[in-house]
């Protein structure tokens, strides 16, 4: 059975890792970069999500609990760095309480480990520096760096025999014949017995081209962060979450403790002009069109449009940005921090302007495109890659 993955992200690579080390799979990863794990993966707050959000019953539910397991196992093997620093989910005024229950509804639902509900004065055990009147206790929320554990995969894919391929960019993937057939932009043409494309950020791009459905369309966000000046790192000893409206599209400002120390604080979410926009005023024509000429955006920006507002503000005024924050650590000023490094996230969009929630997974033939994976991905990466292989239909050797 021959293999071919597109994306040497952290998908990409954990499903590589399966096929070549447990199904006994000629495999060979596409990736058009010159290194892996260079976009979403490598540009992410390195958070391991327990599964507090998600809704019973979900992909993202289910693949997370699976995913954390079998993350937080592999990192304590192959010695990587896995912290499990926790998570407070913090209500500073009652008009969020009706919300914060349904949380730990939904949390308790999913089966978050050890997940406790808190008072003002138990929160503050946990966090001294921390305001609020009740708090989600996630202990089993941890922070590693993401693009470590994607290198680590990529080591163990080889070893199994996988052959990674980085500057080789695909054009199209064709699978209604009886080989996947991928296509590079070269010209040069791959055939294999199945194709999984874990393309990110490019993904419905490289499906339009390859006859795909258009939609859902990639709409890429931008997502700024500050981080505390080391002086000011003792604010925040783990993570400090925002109680998440669940009529708002992202989980808004929080304060993310890294494994190397630092003290992230974001992000924000506003439309990227560029798919690869990691510096401010990044602006790719191509990229912006796609993004301006769906649809589904013009509906989505229609729908969310104070939001927008508020966070064009927000990334125009570091005071504004730092305010959202000072909710739940009233210690904390604007001249406390200094700039961070920003993300891009693919958020797959509907026409109707929908934000698509769960995972989306489609299947054409011999090629199965992952065209939705946001965060919790990165977190689920061990347990989607099963997923993925289930549905590929890609079953072990006689042998085994």
């Amino acid at each position: 059975m021959r293999v071919v993955i597109v994306g040497g992200g952290i998908l990409g690579l954990a499903t590589a890792r399966l096929l070549a080390g447990e199904r006994g799979a000629d495999v060979l990863v596409l990736e058009k970069e010159g290194g892996l794990a260079q976009h979403q993966t490598g540009h992410n707050s390195g958070v391991v999500h327990a599964g507090l959000y998600y809704a019973p019953g979900s992909l993202k539910a289910r693949l997370c609990a699976r995913g954390l397991s079998l993350l937080k196992t592999f990192c304590l093997e192959r010695g990587v760095e896995y912290d499990e620093c926790g998570k407070l989910v913090i209500a500073t005024h009652e008009r969020e309480m009706e919300r914060f229950d349904a949380l730990e509804v939904r949390a308790r639902a999913n089966g978050v480990p050890g997940l406790r509900r808190l008072g003002a004065s138990e929160l503050r055990g946990i966090e001294p520096c921390a305001s609020g009147i009740a708090a989600l206790h996630s202990p089993a929320t941890a922070i590693v760096e993401f693009g470590e554990v994607a290198r680590a995969m990529a080591d163990d894919a080889r070893v199994a025999g996988a052959t990674i391929e980085t500057r080789a960019e695909v054009g199209r993937v064709l699978g209604a014949g009886r080989t996947a057939e991928i296509e590079l932009a070269d010209g040069a043409v791959i055939r294999a017995d199945r194709a999984i494309v874990c393309a990110g950020l490019h993904v419905d791009r490289l499906a339009r081209a390859s006859g795909q459905p258009a939609e859902p369309r990639i709409v890429p966000f931008r997502g700024e962060y500050w981080q505390l000046r080391p002086a000011r790192r003792q604010l925040v000893r783990g993570l400090i979450y925002p109680v998440p409206d669940p009529a708002l599209p992202f989980l808004g400002i929080h304060l993310t403790r890294r494994t190397d120390g630092s003290v992230w604080i974001g992000p924000n979410a506003i439309l990227a002009l560029a798919r690869e926009g990691y510096r401010r005023g990044a602006f790719v024509a191509r990229d912006a069109w796609d993004a301006l000429g769906w649809p589904g955006a013009w509906r989505l920006f229609g729908r969310y449009w104070r939001v927008g507002l508020a966070e064009i503000h927000r990334t125009l005024s570091k005071r504004a940005f730092i305010r959202e924050a000072q909710r739940f650590v009233p210690e904390l000023q604007a001249g406390d921090v200094i700039r961070a490094a920003a993300g891009v996230r693919a958020q797959a969009v509907d026409r109707d302007g929908s934000l698509v929630d769960d995972f989306r997974l489609q299947a054409d033939g011999r090629v199965l495109w992952v065209r939705n994976a946001p965060s919790p991905a990165a977190t689920a990466s061990f347990a989607i890659a099963e997923e993925l292989v289930q549905r590929a239909d890609l079953k072990p050797p006689a042998y085994r």
